[in-house]
């Protein structure tokens, strides 16, 4: 093999790995990324509100959906919440299984508009926590949330006067029904 083929297969032979490397990396890098820049809707996490918020009001409504097939009632207890930038709001979801049987499932989330979730922060959520609901049983479930008064800064975001928060119910997996009646349930 000449110098040149064996510098061309010792390439190929690392891109090869590399692009393998980076699938492998993919799902973790992206989710860093949307956290930190708040794409696609994600919003932050915090675990304590601002010291002091503006008295510029901000509206948030509240979507709740279910995926096909997934025998739950799903939906906000409240249309929206009115507050300012910078206030802590609560708001309740009430999620009801309407099967005879326990269905495991896990709430995804995101924001709209898509650019105002790096100001979206929330405090306590039910989203991505794995819960089995009892058959028939409904729940109650809070979300406690601020929008950080920076969104007023921001060019692209100091217009938004409105904020809609989503929540999609999905199944969490397909296990049998002995191992859902041993995982955590809702109380």
């Amino acid at each position: 093999m000449t110098p040149k083929a064996r510098m061309l297969a010792i390439t190929l032979f690392g891109a090869a790995i590399g692009m393998v490397a980076l699938s492998f990396a993919a799902e973790p890098l992206y989710s860093t990324f949307c956290r930190v820049t708040g794409f696609g809707g994600t919003t932050q996490v915090a675990t304590t509100a601002p010291t002091a918020a503006t008295d510029r009001p901000i509206r948030v409504r509240f979507d709740a959906n279910v995926a096909s097939g997934l025998p739950l009632k799903f939906r906000a207890e409240q249309p929206y919440v009115d507050g300012t930038l910078g206030q802590t709001l609560m708001a309740f979801y009430e999620v009801t299984n309407t099967s005879d049987t326990p269905v495991r499932v896990v709430a995804g989330y995101n924001v709209a508009p898509h650019n105002v979730g790096v100001y979206f922060s929330k405090i306590q959520c039910f989203c991505f926590t794995e819960r089995t609901l009892p058959p028939g049983r409904s729940e109650r479930l809070p979300v406690v949330f601020f929008v950080d008064p920076k969104l007023q800064e921001d060019r692209h975001t100091r217009s938004v006067d409105t904020i809609t928060l989503s929540y999609t119910y999905y199944r969490a997996g397909d296990q049998p029904t002995a191992q859902l009646e041993a995982t955590t349930t809702l109380n």
